[in-house]
Order: C-alpha cells, then sequence, then structure tokens
C-alpha cells in the first residue's frame, strides 16, 4: 500500500514539474494548522517528512502573518510558534497582520509564480486554491501526508494551453500569409505566386509551432577504408629471366678453341720438329 501510495505521490510531482515548471529544491508554503499537525502526530522534523513525501530536497517556508496568527492562540500552540520561527519567511507586503488564509492567497496570487507546494489542513484554503491552475496541495491525515491529485479544473487548462500552442488564431495566420505575399515579386503566373505563398505560410507556421522539418532521406555512399589503419602493401621482387636473343648473342661472341697439332716425320729425330 504504501509503495502505490508514493508512486502516486511521484506522478504528481512530475506533473507539476513537466506542466508547470516545478523545479528542485521545492518549496513548500506551509500555515499554521500543518505545522501544529506535524508536532501533533510526531512527524518531526518536517523537512525530512516533505522531503520523503515530495522524493526530493525541499525548502520549508511560512510568512509573518501565519506566525502572528499562532501566537495569537495562545499556550497551546506555543511549540508551533517556535517550529514556525525556525522556517524561512516568504516575503507578504502586510503592514498590518491578516489572517493566514488571506496571507498565503496573497502570496500565491493568480498563477503561483514562485512554485510554491501549500501544506495546509485548511479545508476552506485547500477549496480556494484548487481553483488556481498551478498549485499542488499537501495535507495530513494522522500520521501520515499526502499530496491532492490535480483537480479537474486544472487538467482543463493544462488541455486547453496546449491546444492554444499547437493550433495557430486566425489573425496569425493572415499576418503570415500578407507578408509571406508581400516577399515575393511579380514574376511568374499567380498559380505559381499563390503556390509559393503557400509553402512560404506553412513553413513559418511550423517554425512558429517548433515542428521539426522532415529531412530528405540521403543514401549512404560506400566508404573505403581507414589508409592509417590498413597495411602497406609490400613491393614484389622483380624475377629476371634471360632473354633468348641475350643468350644466343653470348653463344656467338664465344671464341672457338683452335687446337694446333705438332706432326712428328720419321726422318726427324726425336725433339726436333718439322719445320
Amino acid at each position: 500500500m504504501r509503495v502505490k501510495r508514493q508512486k502516486r505521490h511521484r506522478k504528481v510531482v512530475r506533473f507539476y514539474s513537466t506542466c508547470f515548471g516545478f523545479r528542485e529544491p521545492y518549496k513548500v508554503l506551509l500555515d499554521g494548522t500543518f505545522v501544529h499537525h506535524l508536532l501533533l502526530h510526531g512527524l518531526a522534523p518536517a523537512d525530512s517528512s516533505l522531503s520523503h513525501l515530495l522524493g526530493s530536497r525541499s525548502l520549508l517556508f511560512t510568512t509573518r502573518c501565519v506566525i502572528g496568527e499562532l501566537r495569537s492562540l495562545g499556550e497551546s500552540h506555543a511549540a508551533a510558534v517556535d517550529a514556525a520561527k525556525q522556517l524561512i519567511t516568504a516575503r507578504c507586503e502586510h503592514e498590518k497582520r491578516v489572517s493566514a488564509t488571506a496571507c498565503i492567497e496573497s502570496v500565491i496570487g493568480e498563477e503561483n509564480s514562485e512554485h510554491f507546494f501549500v501544506a495546509t489542513q485548511d479545508t476552506d484554503l485547500r477549496k480556494k486554491l484548487r481553483e488556481v491552475p498551478s498549485v499542488p496541495i499537501i495535507f495530513g491525515l494522522r500520521n501520515s501526508l499526502f499530496i491532492e491529485q490535480p483537480s479537474s479544473q486544472q487538467r482543463e487548462f493544462i488541455k486547453s494551453t496546449e491546444e492554444k500552442r499547437l493550433h495557430m488564431s486566425e489573425s496569425d495566420f493572415q499576418k503570415i500569409h500578407k507578408r509571406a505575399l508581400m516577399g515575393k515579386t511579380a514574376e511568374g503566373s499567380d498559380g505559381d505566386v499563390e503556390e509559393q505563398a503557400a509553402r512560404t505560410v506553412s513553413n513559418t507556421a511550423r517554425r512558429m509551432l517548433g515542428v521539426a522539418q522532415k529531412s530528405k532521406f540521403k543514401r549512404k555512399k560506400a566508404k573505403r577504408p581507414n589508409p592509417l589503419s590498413c597495411k602497406k602493401k609490400k613491393p614484389k621482387p622483380e624475377v629476371s629471366l634471360p632473354k633468348v636473343q641475350e643468350v644466343k648473342a653470348e653463344v656467338a661472341t664465344k671464341r672457338k678453341r683452335i687446337r694446333k697439332r705438332n706432326r712428328v716425320s720419321k726422318d726427324s729425330k726425336p725433339g726436333e720438329t718439322e719445320t
């Protein structure tokens, strides 16, 4: 059960972060009833309890009017006064003290520009804050803390703002169309000018709405291998074969050795040669 409840709380925090720009550390504005509830049910320290609820570090705020109202309640709320004094004091422009409900409503305003989570046990205040689109509400039930689910008004506000962002008004379309026609020259036929103007209007509208144009398909070409990663080719040794003509020429140039034989006559004495 705790895991499911924690998932719901994370989903609510993600909704306000995405749609209204809430950022960490989250700022929580506490009234006197919520501070008294934390002390009554032993949920102190408050910063750790709320940080666990929101899933991130949180900064706790209150106002001077809230502290003054707690002080006016007497000794029964003395501990709540001391605890509220330890919180960060949010700026409120009230010279004289007003009720805590009126003070918190003035701090939140119509848009909750400071992105406060409001922690209160006051049912009337919670009902009023549900009408403000960007105000998440935290309340306590015994020794547990809860975040209210976004109201139907808040969801309708988000839906309407998204539709306004995605659709162009008629006046904006006419301005863009007029600007496109004025930018074109009188060359070409009327049909060509109208077609170019319509194309320009379409491109301008897509840029205003933040729609990216469809990129053209580019066929990938075959890439050559990286020359630095390739092994260099070794030169092949040249084998020189003797040519037939060269062999013949060498044979022809060789000189034949002629052996001379000395003949010895019968009448001649040994050792004498015939002349």
